[in-house]
């Protein structure tokens, strides 16, 4: 059966509403920017700041205001892959260092979660596992929000903590690691082939309250898909079957991710180098002790106040990633 005319014109159509719509994104931003920018140009030279000062620091900071905004455009501006646009999953893994670690992915957690809800996106917590003695094993988190990947991609990698452990009764210096994994959550459109006996499904029961059916069923589902040994799990669920689908969309993902890599022939470049949880592999440094600093050791930024950035201050270190990466 022939395709219809009128549905190839709707087709292109439509490509073309979407082509219009991603270049207003960058247009209409940059006018309004121009527009307060030269509002506040011509207003300074005839302001005194020593009759007017309360005025001439109102222009100061809205020039201020539009560097920053014309900035963050700037990064948008290099989030033009085929997945920066997408929603992702964020997945935390304590590595070296035990009960330290299990705090360390609980405390990366937080601060991710803070870092969302500044940019409103909507962070929904899929699966975790709790530590023996405090924080978490492992935790993965759905992103929504514009250009999610594309901005998460950067923290992909090893993070290492120094500090001085609330568990260590002789209060020594300690370090952990933990390692963050983005995986961008791909369109239903992209077909991706998932045969039934290349996938191992696992239930068990769902850890953390969620009341009674959530703990006394096995409503949790585990994933393996067996050719390439990718796991993906999901408890956020009542229902078995929900949470089934929902690693289905995961595990889609990953191999959507890992064929598109492997297509452009450019996996060391958007996924980074595979490297253990340990000493010597991580791609940002947080020092509590004896000093503050987080310093990202790809881009070489660094923050003194440590507390900002745990409580969600991350914008700084993506952009000096985007731009150097980009």
């Amino acid at each position: 059966m022939e395709t219809p005319d009128f549905w190839d014109d709707n087709v292109a159509a439509q490509k073309v509403i979407a082509a219009c719509n991603d270049l207003k994104e960058w247009t209409v931003p940059y006018k309004e920017l121009k527009q307060r920018f030269d509002s506040a140009r011509e207003l300074l030279p005839d302001v005194d700041p020593s009759t007017d000062s309360e005025f001439f620091n109102m222009l100061v900071s809205e020039l201020n205001a539009v560097d920053k905004a014309l900035s963050e455009l700037e990064v948008r501006r290099m989030l033009s892959g085929e997945l920066d646009n997408k929603n992702c999953f964020l997945s935390i893994n304590a590595g070296a260092g035990g009960t330290e670690a299990c705090d360390w992915a609980g405390m990366l957690s937080r601060m991710y979660q803070r870092w969302a809800a500044k940019r409103n996106w909507k962070v929904e917590v899929l699966d975790f596992v709790d530590g023996d003695v405090a924080g978490i094993k492992s935790i993965t988190l759905k992103l929504t929000g514009p250009y999610a990947y594309g901005y998460c991609k950067s923290e992909r990698g090893v993070h290492r903590l120094v500090r001085i452990s609330p568990f260590d009764s002789n209060a020594r210096r300690h370090t952990s690691f933990a390692s963050v994994d983005i995986t961008p959550e791909i369109d239903d459109d992209i077909q991706i082939e998932i045969r039934p006996d290349q996938i191992r499904v696992d239930t068990y029961r769902a850890s953390g309250a969620g009341g009674q059916h959530v703990n006394k069923t096995d409503s949790a589902v585990r994933m393996t898909h067996l050719p390439t040994g990718i796991i993906v799990s999901c408890q956020s669920e009542r229902s078995q079957i929900q949470n089934r689908e929902t690693c289905l969309k995961m595990l889609r993902a990953k191999l959507y991710e890992k064929e598109l890599m492997e297509r452009e022939d450019q996996l060391k470049e958007i996924a980074g180098e595979k490297k253990e949880i340990a000493w010597g592999s991580q791609i940002r440094n947080y020092v509590f002790q004896p000093y503050t600093l987080v310093k990202d050791t790809r881009t070489k930024y660094e923050v003194g106040n440590i507390h900002a950035v745990m409580d969600g201050e991350l914008d700084d270190f993506i952009n000096a990633y985007l731009k150097e990466f980009g």
